[in-house]
C-alpha cells in the first residue's frame, strides 16, 4: 500500500508518499509517473489539502444490500447517482457548516471514496479496475430536509452541495482490495457506523465502468459508493471521523456558525 497526499508548505502546494509521518515529496503528476523530489517533510511542517483536484464529485444512492433490506428498497438495477459540486470540497480538519437559510437536519454518511487515476470513457470492467487510481475516506453530508422540500422535484444535488458537504481524504491509498475494507463512523468518539465494504451492491470497477458509459471521468475525480446503516445528524461541536483500516481517519468538526 501506499499513501499520497497534497499539502501546503511554505505558501507552496506540493504532494508526495506518506510513510508513518514521513511525507517523501514527489514532483511532476500525482498520477502520471512522479518522480522524488530528493527531499522529506514531516506532517507537523505542512497543512494538509485535498488529496486530489477532483473536476466531480459522484455519490452513489441505495448501494448496500443490507440498508437496502432496512429500508424496503429493491436493488437497483444500475448504480442510482447523483454529483456533488466542486463549492463543496472540504479537506481533513476543515470545518462543517451549516448553511445560514437551513435549520434542518444535517446528516454524515461515512463512505469508501474510488479516485481516478487516468482519463475513463466507456470502459468495461476490467479496463475501470486500471482507471482506479486508489481509495480515500469520504464523509457524505446531506441536508436531508432539502431532498424532498419540493415534493415534484428531488433535491439531490441542492441537499449534497451545500458549502462544506463534500469532505473527502486525508490521503489516497493505492495497492487496496475494496472488497476486504470495513468503513467506520465515529460522533465524538462513539462508534456510528461500521459496515464492511464486500456488502456493496455495485463494486468499484463496476460503478467506475457504468458510470463511464455516459460521463467521461478524469484523473482525480471522487466516486462515493453510498453508506450503509448507522448514518444519522450532526449537532453544533460535534467531531466526525470515516475510519477505514488501510486508509485512514478522516476528522472533521461540525460548527452551526455561519
Amino acid at each position: 500500500m501506499t499513501h499520497w497526499l497534497r499539502f501546503e508548505h511554505d505558501k507552496q502546494v506540493g504532494f508526495g508518499r506518506l510513510d508513518a509521518d514521513i511525507i517523501t515529496v514527489f514532483e511532476g503528476d500525482i498520477f502520471n509517473n512522479p518522480k522524488p523530489a530528493g527531499h522529506t517533510l514531516t506532517l507537523s511542517e505542512v497543512s494538509l489539502l485535498l488529496p486530489s483536484q477532483a473536476s466531480k464529485m459522484i455519490g452513489l444512492w441505495n448501494n448496500y444490500h443490507e440498508l437496502a433490506e432496512k429500508l424496503g428498497q429493491a436493488i437497483p438495477a444500475e448504480p442510482l447517482y447523483f454529483v456533488k459540486t466542486s463549492n463543496s470540497y472540504l479537506p481533513h480538519d476543515g470545518i462543517i457548516k451549516r448553511p445560514p437559510a437551513y435549520d434542518g437536519k444535517i446528516l454524515y454518511e461515512g463512505e469508501l471514496g474510488i479516485v481516478i487515476g487516468k482519463t475513463c470513457h466507456h470502459v468495461d470492467v476490467a479496463a475501470a479496475t486500471d482507471c482506479i487510481f486508489g481509495y480515500t475516506c469520504v464523509n457524505d453530508v446531506t441536508a436531508l430536509e432539502l431532498l424532498q422540500r419540493d415534493a415534484s422535484f428531488a433535491q439531490w444535488t441542492r441537499a449534497k452541495s451545500c458549502d462544506s458537504f463534500g469532505v473527502f481524504g486525508p490521503v489516497i491509498t493505492t495497492g487496496l482490495d475494496p472488497q476486504t475494507l470495513t468503513v467506520k463512523t465515529f460522533l465524538n468518539g462513539r462508534e456510528r457506523q461500521n459496515y464492511a465494504c464486500r456488502d456493496m451492491i455495485f463494486a468499484p470497477a463496476q460503478i467506475v465502468s457504468i458510470i463511464s458509459r455516459e460521463m467521461t471521468l478524469y484523473p482525480g475525480d471522487v466516486i462515493a459508493c453510498g453508506t450503509s446503516l448507522g448514518a444519522g445528524p450532526m449537532r453544533n461541536g460535534q467531531v466526525v471521523e470515516v475510519v477505514i483500516e488501510g486508509i485512514g481517519s478522516l476528522r472533521n468538526t461540525f460548527e452551526e456558525g455561519t
